[in-house]
């Protein structure tokens, strides 16, 4: 797959506990882009953050959370991206949870998969 010039950065925030049918969002997700053939996706978890409710969610010691931020991030062409956001929208609405979809421009200097 060779993807250059411009593109598209999605990052979508979710919480470690949301959920479909026992499956957490953020792999729904990284399975769908995967099937629909996107170039790629990360998931990071956060340590600390809130979202729409405005509760803190913390990995501190003293208060554990056992719904934390999820950031997953996708990069692929600006069609691909676009393709793919309703996509997310129904993965949100069966999960009935939150979430927040942004996109960026972006510019790809170099991508390569290993040469396995």
């Amino acid at each position: 797959m060779l993807i250059d010039g411009d593109a598209k950065l999605l990052r979508i925030f979710v919480g470690e506990s949301d959920k479909i049918n026992g499956v957490p969002v953020y792999e729904n997700i990284v399975l769908e882009a995967r099937r629909v053939g996107l170039a790629g996706a990360t998931v990071t978890k956060g340590i600390m953050g809130f979202g729409g409710s405005s509760r803190l969610h913390t990995a501190k010691i003293l208060r554990l959370s056992e719904d934390m931020p999820l950031v997953i991030e996708i990069v692929d062409s600006v069609e691909k991206i676009e393709n793919f956001i309703p996509v997310i929208n129904a993965i949100f609405e069966n999960a009935n949870c939150g979430g927040l979809i942004t996109v960026e421009k972006m510019q790809i200097i170099k991508y390569s998969a290993d040469k396995k």
